[in-house]
């Protein structure tokens, strides 16, 4: 299989065992053309582990929050003539091929700038990833709802995690989970990648609006991967800081009740899941997953 993606993962912290598996499974990966390591403080044992395995890691010297850190990646890898980039949690893990299966699905769907596999946890259950584009009412509601407020709204709370869709189809949603991103280098490129404004949290929300500005955002879950999904946010206060700190930004950003892109899309993204838009694409996926 020839090279077609690089890759990239911010580490803050991380120990070796943690990381280990992904790791691992990246150095065996034929379709990676290169993977580079961030280490934005505290993870030098991990890193040594990656350069070991082949990578190239970078030290920044400071924390540079999750999205500035891919964004230093992505620099460094400006001369790669490699199509895609995928975007790594250190707590993803993989099985062999699964970077060349996506890169196949992509080459076969060029309207699409963006793509997430079908995630799981590490029981086997699917993780509800796909979101529309939220309202402050929809964070409100999912990070401090309790439980009569969550039988109020718990149609709303659906929509919003787009439980309501059927999660073994492939769709095109509003928004995908940043934490396994394959993107294509061009779209990247042409959006200038992460706002760095986004130190932590809703950095993801905020590239897959930009990226549905100029393609596509495809849920592809005939491929899957596993994430332990920590939700930090939930324990931590200074997390939790952070998080309304960045929703905060978000809504200076694009809007806190006026947004017309949010309503358009949303209603776009939920008419596409319902309508399983993929499959009128045309023949070439229908015939290779047997449709």
């Amino acid at each position: 299989m020839s090279q077609e993606a690089t890759a990239s993962i911010v580490l803050y912290n991380h120990a070796v065992q943690d990381v280990a598996p992904l790791f691992e499974e990246l150095a065996k990966d034929t379709a990676l053309a290169e993977w580079l390591v961030v280490d934005n403080g505290g993870s030098e044992a991990a890193c040594a582990l990656a350069e070991s395995l082949g990578a190239r890691c970078l030290h920044p010297g400071r924390n540079l929050g999750y999205g500035a850190g891919h964004n230093l990646a992505l620099r460094s890898l400006a001369a790669t003539s490699a199509s895609y980039h995928v975007i790594l949690n250190p707590d993803i893990q993989l099985q062999g091929g699964k970077l060349g299966e996506l890169a196949a699905v992509m080459d076969e769907v060029p309207q699409a700038g963006l793509l997430m596999p079908r995630v799981l946890y590490p029981d086997g259950s699917t993780q509800y990833l796909c979101k529309l584009l939220p309202t402050p009412l929809d964070l409100i509601l999912r990070r401090f709802a309790g439980g009569p407020l969550q039988r109020i709204f718990t149609s709303r709370m659906a929509d919003y995690d787009m439980k309501n869709f059927d999660y073994s189809r492939p769709a095109y949603v509003p928004v995908l989970s940043g934490c396994f991103m394959f993107a294509r280098r061009s779209v990247l490129e042409s959006i200038g990648g992460f706002d760095e404004r986004f130190f932590l949290y809703m950095e993801d929300t905020d590239l897959c609006r930009r990226i549905g500005d100029v393609s596509q955002l495809l849920f592809w879950p005939e491929t899957t991967v596993e994430h332990s999904h920590a939700q930090g946010s939930y324990k931590n206060f200074y997390m939790l800081c952070l998080h309304v700190k960045a929703a905060i930004t978000y809504f200076n950003k694009w809007g806190w009740l006026y947004d017309p892109v949010r309503k358009a899309r949303n209603i776009a993204g939920i008419v596409d899941a319902d309508v399983d838009c993929v499959y009128r694409q045309g023949a070439s996926l229908k015939s290779r997953k047997g449709y």
